[in-house]
């Protein structure tokens, strides 16, 4: 599409500054597109047992306490990532399981800053069952500037570190929701990565904390 602009403006405009300044426009769309689109190969070395690691590149803006209706039913620990336009926006998985739920919900685009995005956005929900028996959520929320959500994980499916869970494209979020009684490893403010950054300890392996990085 920007060749197909920028040919006949330089055939067809002879001065050279207005097919100049549109073709500098160009590349840096071009540029940030190709940026944003990028998907990392990575390889998460650390602990796995009871592990959760977090599924995107951004900054925490959540780490609290909330009831999660749609796949645990309970009170659970959310920790949630906010991307901008700059970051990665590729998903990994967070922890080791199988896929039991995925779900998607058409809604707003309100500011993935804001809390009501979490569930009036929209957005794709995965139910993961850990391999010790744990149920976690991972949640998927489109901000103002995302109009799409990719999910790849399936129902039945068997995940592991290091796997692309999905991507949103443009500014977004992505929630998880685990056990009430996991331990925290991040703060507020923080900035993590992708399938690297150790986000929490679940319950049976509480006790053994964890280093994020």
């Amino acid at each position: 599409m920007l060749l197909a602009l920028n040919i006949p403006v330089w055939l067809f405009l002879p001065p050279w500054i207005l097919p100049t300044v549109l073709t500098a426009l160009s590349v840096l769309v071009y540029s940030f597109v190709c940026n944003f689109f990028r998907c990392p190969a990575r390889r998460y070395k650390g602990p796995r047992d009871g592990m959760v690691v977090s599924s995107v590149d951004g900054k925490v803006v959540a780490v609290e306490k909330v009831f999660e209706p749609e796949y645990l039913g309970t009170e659970a620990l959310q920790i949630s990532v906010f991307m901008s336009p700059l970051n990665v926006h590729a998903n990994w998985v967070p922890a080791e399981g199988r896929v039991e739920y995925v779900r998607h919900h058409s809604g707003r685009f309100y500011s993935a800053w804001l809390p009501k995005s979490s569930l009036e956005n929209e957005r794709s929900t995965v139910g993961i069952v850990t391999r010790d028996g744990h149920r976690i959520t991972v949640r998927q929320v489109a901000g103002a500037m995302a109009r799409r959500i990719v999910t790849y994980t399936r129902i039945g499916e068997e995940v592991e570190f290091d796997e692309h869970l999905g991507f949103i494209k443009f500014g977004s979020r992505v929630d998880l929701y685990l056990p009430a009684d996991s331990v925290p490893l991040v703060r507020v403010g923080q900035r993590v990565v992708g399938d690297q950054t150790q986000v929490a300890t679940l319950p049976a392996v509480a006790e053994c904390g964890g280093d994020s990085q």
